[in-house]
């Protein structure tokens, strides 16, 4: 007796194979992604020209001639000259003023990263409710715009005998992007196991030296990111060296490249090489602190 295999069920049939159905779809995909890909290609071009053609219209205006930038101001240069580099940087006494702005500079960075620390690590450990509120009180300072505390301030530094004195205006500073310090490295710290500092406790050390020789060295990331943010501002602040300082031979590169707009004309081929010039410095901190300053933006994205 024969036994015949039966066929299987039409559910348990395979589905005859159809090789053109997943290309098309797998297709239909790529050049999908490659639409995204070149229109994010295209916006990201956009947004390089946006920055770099403003930059790259002061440089062509400084290196021009005069009569050239008058003939046609946005037309094609004919002549270049670096004698409107060489009239500016005497006119504004680029020396002087760049040494009393890189002396406010480094002052303010210190005095707000040194103290910055030291509060915030007690702000980002105690967890009873005054430090709360302390925190919340300087983060409302973030909000405080300089223009609206200049007549106290001014007020303040007259009865102290701190106007037209780098003193005056590095408090000045201190006090207006101490609140940023203290969000920056308390969020920093808050990242920071706690399992370190009871190991540092074990071993005997203290508060202050637990601070100084465990968490002070880790905060090297954010402290770089910290500088050039604050050293953009303090470098590039118009509005505290121009009020609190009125000896000629105090002033700051921004004051003195200041001076070159006038209410009714203004000349590009002076304007533009001296506020290049005072650019130039933080350009170079920059491109060597690039790093840190990535490395400071990701440092403590995610908890250990």
């Amino acid at each position: 007796m024969t036994s015949k295999t039966l066929p299987p069920p039409a559910a348990q049939r395979s589905a005859p194979h159809s090789p053109h159905a997943p290309v098309k779809s797998s297709t239909s995909g790529t050049r999908w992604r490659r639409a995204v890909g070149g229109l994010g290609t295209a916006l990201l071009c956009l947004g390089v020209l946006v920055f770099v053609l403003p930059f790259l219209f002061t440089l062509i205006t400084s290196l021009r001639t005069a009569a050239d930038v008058a003939r046609a101001p946005l037309g094609i240069p004919h002549t270049f000259t670096l004698k409107n580099f060489s009239d500016a940087f005497s006119q504004i006494h680029y020396g002087r003023s760049a040494l009393n702005t890189l002396l406010i500079t480094g002052l303010s960075c210190l005095s707000i990263t040194v103290i910055g620390s030291l509060a915030s690590y007690p702000l980002a450990r105690v967890t009873q409710g005054w430090s709360t509120w302390v925190y919340r009180l300087f983060i409302l300072g973030t909000s405080v715009p300089v223009f609206v505390v200049v007549a106290p301030l001014y007020l303040l530094m007259r009865d102290l005998n701190l106007l037209d004195n780098y003193a005056g205006v590095v408090f000045i500073y201190t006090a207006m992007f101490l609140p940023v310090a203290v969000f920056f490295y308390t969020s920093f710290i808050r990242s920071i196991p706690m399992d370190i500092e009871e190991a540092a406790a074990l071993d005997g050390c203290g508060a202050f030296r637990t601070f100084f020789t465990v968490i002070l060295p880790l905060l090297r990331p954010i402290t770089s990111t910290l500088l050039t943010f604050i050293s953009l501002q303090v470098w590039n602040d118009l509005i505290v060296p121009l009020v609190f300082l009125q000896d000629p031979g105090k002033r700051t590169v921004m004051v003195n490249a200041y001076s070159f707009i006038d209410p009714h004309t203004v000349q590009p081929t002076t304007l533009f090489p001296a506020a290049l010039l005072g650019v130039a410095p933080l350009f170079v901190i920059f491109i060597f602190l690039q790093r840190h300053v990535v490395a400071g933006m990701s440092a403590g994205a995610v908890k250990s």
